[in-house]
């Protein structure tokens, strides 16, 4: 018989009087791979975070490997042999990769507090092996791509000697080619004996690994089971309650004629070329791309955060002359990032200001002196926050840091919404999110598109795109490819449009090499 290598009994923990996690009773036995998986605020952060020591439960306990377990820090947890491999990569690009295996413990040589350079690239080369990545443990972080960061985090794990290894959202940043070398090494952890815990939205991913599947819903386990007894429509349904008949809602409008924002041969050396494209009132026109096509810089610049060389941008007619992030402000352009903890939040900050952060100029009061008030400021994110059902306790004191993926997004386009704009451009806003959280933000998205809001919708998620946008531009190599309306949407055709200029620009690299 199996032993078990965690159990959780009875685990409960709540913040400012609300539960996030209740009575939830979980064991998983060893070398198993489960598919831990619930909506943004269900509790899967919280419960990672009672086992890996950075709270502690308010009851319930923890045993691990037969031995009860009470972490009281992180650095218990890894002493424990539970290592984590975040959605944010915790490595630090500007230094080598051993220096990043080993930066909380390098080889000594001997007993003297001397670094055995020596016995560190031979054993960060026997791990970086391990993991099936070919490149010299000397190697800057920052030259590696999101895939080969992703297995050097896996390597850390490795020299830790970790037994169980929790993946959270790992496959957010790869290209098809990463996530399918990522997936044989974790098959190989597990042929290893080691147990994973593998989080992710991606349910075709987690169909495709999971041993045993646990769903977590408002803080309790709702449904555990074997993997092979789980369809994508079950664990929808486990993880919101209720089925989900049509994943993304019909749209109840069409275009206007009218244009809102004309781009004409928009050009930036190494970025992009000679971009040209038309969005009108209340569209939602699709861009993409495979990664490196283009289509993140192209939203960039279009809003005013990167230069261009040559070509034009006209809102409404007019000519937007260099953008800046301000002038698109006053122009009705709102921009939604693909990284929202970076670029999209005040992490730090309450709610209530991230929300106002875009529109502070409309709460101006008393001349010139430009005082802001609060009271009214405070009452607008409210009423916005009620209305795109942020969950969240008192938003004038619970930080944007504490939220879930999903109503952190949320709160990003709430800061854009109350400025009112005609024109949003989101880049990949569904990245990290659950499908009930998406279906959410299409219905917004719909929403909008009817009260005339044009959108530029960029994404990866080529069948997201086909189930909500009414046009859509293929990028490949900084170029714009092809364009397909609605009635032509073929994801076929799509996709051959975003290989062609790479395969283009490949055989002029290799004409140019020969």
């Amino acid at each position: 018989m199996t032993r078990s290598a965690l159990e959780f009994d009875r685990v409960s923990k709540s913040f400012f009087g609300v539960a996030a996690l209740s009575d939830v009773t979980l064991s998983i036995p060893e070398g198993c791979l489960l598919g831990l998986i619930g909506e943004n605020g269900a509790g899967k952060s919280t419960l990672m975070n009672a086992l890996a020591g950075v709270i502690t439960p308010d009851q319930g306990t923890m045993r691990l490997f037969g031995v009860p377990f009470h972490p009281t820090c992180p650095a218990d947890a890894t002493r424990a042999g539970i290592a984590f491999i975040h959605q944010e990569l915790n490595l630090f690009s500007n230094l080598s990769v051993v220096d990043n295996l080993y930066i909380d413990g390098f080889p000594r040589l001997c007993r003297l507090p001397i670094i055995d350079k020596r016995k560190a690239y031979r054993q960060a080369a026997e791990l970086l092996t391990a993991v099936d990545l070919c490149l010299s443990p000397a190697t800057p972080i920052e030259l590696l791509t999101p895939g080969e960061r992703q297995l050097v985090e896996i390597a850390k794990a490795l020299g830790r000697n970790a037994r169980i290894i929790i993946f959270d959202e790992p496959t957010t940043s790869l290209t098809a080619a990463e996530r399918s070398k990522l997936f044989q090494v974790i098959d190989n952890l597990r042929r290893e004996g080691r147990t994973i815990i593998y989080i992710s939205h991606s349910l075709d991913d987690v169909l495709r690994l999971a041993d045993t599947i646990a769903v977590l819903r408002d803080g309790k386990l709702v449904s555990t089971g074997p993997g092979d007894q789980y369809s994508a429509n079950r664990m929808v349904a486990d993880m919101v309650g209720r089925e989900i008949a049509q994943m993304y809602p019909a749209r109840a409008s069409a275009p206007g004629p009218e244009s809102v924002l004309d781009v004409k041969s928009l050009t930036q050396p190494g970025m992009i070329k000679d971009i040209s494209f038309t969005l009108h009132e209340g569209e939602v026109l699709g861009v993409f791309g495979l990664m490196g096509s283009g289509r993140s810089e192209l939203a960039r610049i279009v809003y005013g955060l990167d230069p261009f060389k040559s070509g034009s941008i006209r809102v409404r007619g007019t000519d937007a002359g260099a953008p800046s992030p301000i002038r698109s402000i006053r122009n009705g352009v709102a921009f939604v990032t693909e990284n929202r903890r970076q670029e999209g939040l005040l992490m730090e900050a309450p709610v209530s200001e991230n929300i106002d952060l875009s529109s502070l100029r409309r709460y101006a009061r008393y001349g010139s002196a430009r005082i802001i008030d609060r009271r009214a400021a405070l009452k607008a994110a409210r009423q916005m926050a009620e209305s795109l059902q942020i969950k969240s306790g008192s938003i004038d004191r619970h930080r944007a840091k504490h939220l879930s993926g999903g109503n952190q997004q949320k709160v990003v386009i709430a800061k854009w919404l109350l400025t009112d704009p005609g024109i949003l451009i989101l880049d990949e806003p569904t990245r990290g999110i659950d499908v009930g959280a998406k279906y959410e933000l299409y219905s917004i998205i719909n929403d909008l598109a009817s009260r005339g809001t044009a959108i530029l919708y960029i994404s990866s998620e080529l069948e997201e795109l086909t189930g909500m946008c009414d046009r859509i531009l293929v990028m490949s190599n900084g170029e714009i490819q092809a364009q397909f309306r609605h009635s032509e949407f073929d994801q076929e055709s799509v996709l051959q449009a975003a290989f062609r200029g790479r395969t283009t620009a490949n055989q002029t690299e290799a004409n140019g090499e020969n």
